[in-house]
């Protein structure tokens, strides 16, 4: 049997990091958890429950990941966000695996608790993630805030049964506040990349965000809660594309 390092970084997840490091007890050999100085009950949580604790100061999503997953004591690496657990189904799934590791990483599926309700239509499910491997076939990549692991070679991927239990936003406030921080990081990353937003894109990609998530999706489905995630992501897009254009004008966000 394989032995599996659960590796997760952190700041400030006194709300959520418990039932996270309770979800892979049966599973993890260790867990790592990198955080960016905690000034809340974080780090106690993280050492009640056995976790070795370790702070690295926050330079990206992208960057702390992979500090991360250095980290790891041992060969194979599940990764997780504190707000993530891992369901009961997944975790069966990965007992199997660690009894019997045939592919190069494996993929599951992501399910999105918002404000009580999970998400099951739209732009949130499946929302597929590759997040068991052996670490040192993957790297995270992608564009901050959107990390992505990442396979370094073309390589045979398993997609396991089961979900990540994703609890996003307790909140609909939280979820405007959180947006419109990530949409200033992905206009930076966008402008450090080069790319440009003709007037265009602020009119027609959010209007596209919305079509595909409410219709093309059928995040309909989802209700009043399907419609808000709809609404907040064309607005995301929206804010995305307008800084990206503050930038290219010289000013600061």
């Amino acid at each position: 049997m394989i032995q599996l390092s659960v590796v997760i970084i952190t700041f400030n997840e006194e709300i959520n990091i418990e039932r996270c490091l309770l979800s892979v007890k049966n599973i993890a050999d260790e867990v790592v958890v990198v955080d960016s100085f905690s000034t809340d009950k974080t780090k106690a949580i993280c050492e009640r429950h056995g976790a070795r604790f370790l702070t690295h100061k926050f330079e990206g999503h992208i960057e702390q990941k992979n500090y991360a997953l250095k980290k790891a004591k041992f060969d194979y690496i599940l990764s997780l966000d504190a707000d993530e657990a891992v369901s009961s189904k997944l975790e069966e799934s990965i007992l199997k695996v660690k009894k019997n590791w045939k592919g190069d990483a494996y993929k599951m599926n992501r399910l999105t608790n918002y404000c009580g309700t999970w998400i099951r239509h739209g732009s949130w499910y499946p929302d597929t993630k590759l997040r068991l491997a052996a670490k040192e076939t993957v790297t995270w990549g992608g564009d901050n805030p959107h990390d992505r692991l990442l396979p370094l070679s073309n390589s045979e991927t398993v997609h396991l049964k089961g979900d990540i239990l994703h609890y996003s936003y307790y909140t609909v406030e939280g979820h405007y506040l959180q947006q419109e921080k990530f949409s200033s990081i992905a206009a930076k990353a966008l402008f450090n990349r080069g790319k440009k937003a003709p007037w265009y894109k602020l009119i027609l990609n959010p209007i596209a965000s919305l079509v595909k998530d409410l219709i093309i999706r059928s995040g309909y489905l989802d209700g009043k809660a399907g419609f808000k995630v709809a609404q907040i992501s064309a607005l995301s897009v929206y804010w995305k594309y307008k800084k990206l254009r503050q930038l290219w004008a010289g000013k600061t966000l």
